[in-house]
């Protein structure tokens, strides 16, 4: 069976490997001239299924409990299993109990454990979360790692081409987000920051709550670091505004003073694809499936709605488009 996949951001590539994996001939079609350049490039590439369930349903939990096999099957050694911790000044400790009541998975520890699991973070917070069986990746490197698999894989890719002017395929995968035609879309804008300081060390993602300015840090390699949680309604691409580079600012800093001397390396906007109800589906009609609607769990979801892609592509017969 020969099928196209429609878009190389974490939707696309994840249904390629879940139909090439099934002995589909998979080419994919790329608008952009490489890869990246998508709302996935801007990803925290946080595996937190016990976390987001703080404010997603319960659907977010069940579907991605299992993405971090996912990752580490198709980009072996590119997951890092350290858990996720979660703290909040002491000021703000109802936030932490909030966030506690609407979450599982995680157990509580104190300011010494918090120093032991993060010592630069030692003495600054008395309270916090531990959701030990939570994961993160680079998404950049991962989405790499992946795209270079599938290549080896036979999967054929062809960047800089429209996708509607290629034919000659059993099927199709829709992965375009906001491109795509679905009227039922809206666009959620996230800003990140990414930032360089050898001043501080992290050994998984930390989340700062807050109740005006909640903020995630991500570690990266080299002692980079990956800030964000703006969640904005809205589809514009522009560059990130000075009230969000300070809100991100001020949160980090109130994680670790030493993030008021750190390098600004990279600022980035991504526009999440979201449902009204902000979870994805997976929809056939005619001879097309699309993916869509990730909102903010592109790395989280995306093994899952790709094996329910791929599982539509080989026991459903195509049917003619209404």
């Amino acid at each position: 069976m020969k099928v196209l996949v429609q878009g190389a951001g974490v939707a696309g590539l994840t249904a390629a490997f879940e139909l090439a994996t099934r002995g589909a001939a998979v080419t994919v079609a790329e608008i952009g001239h490489c890869l990246g350049g998508n709302a996935s490039w801007f990803a925290g590439g946080m595996l937190a299924p016990w976390c987001e369930r703080e404010s997603a349903e319960q659907p977010v939990l069940d579907l991605g409990r299992d993405a971090a096999d996912w990752w580490d099957v198709a980009t072996p050694d590119e997951v890092t299993r350290a858990g996720t911790l979660v703290v909040a000044s002491p000021r703000d400790a109802g936030e932490l109990e909030r966030f506690a009541s609407r979450t599982s998975g995680h157990r509580r520890v104190d300011e010494d454990e918090i120093a032991q699991l993060e010592p630069d973070l030692a003495g600054r917070f008395r309270r916090g979360l531990l959701f030990p069986d939570e994961a993160h990746l680079d998404p950049r490197q991962a989405m790499t790692v992946l795209h270079e698999r599938l290549a080896a894989m036979g999967v054929e890719f062809l960047f800089g081409t429209d996708a509607r002017q290629v034919s000659g395929f059993d099927r199709r995968i829709d992965c375009t987000g906001m491109a795509a035609a679905d009227h039922r879309l809206r666009g959620v804008r996230g800003e990140m920051l990414i930032l360089h300081t050898p001043d501080i060390s992290l050994s998984r993602p930390v989340r700062l709550l807050h109740p005006r300015f909640p903020l995630y840090v991500v570690p990266r390699a080299d002692h980079h670091f990956m800030i964000g949680a703006t969640m904005i309604e809205s589809q514009s691409g522009e560059p990130v505004t000075v009230r969000s580079m300070m809100e991100l600012m001020g949160a980090a800093c109130t994680l670790h003073p030493a993030f008021g001397e750190a390098g600004i390396v990279e600022t980035g906007v991504g526009i999440r694809p979201a449902f009204s109800d902000n979870l994805p589906r997976v929809e056939a009609r005619g001879s097309t499936v699309a993916i869509n609607g990730l909102y903010r769990h592109g790395f989280l979801l995306a093994p899952a709605m790709a094996r329910q892609a791929a599982e539509l592509v080989f026991t459903h017969e195509p049917m003619e488009l209404a």
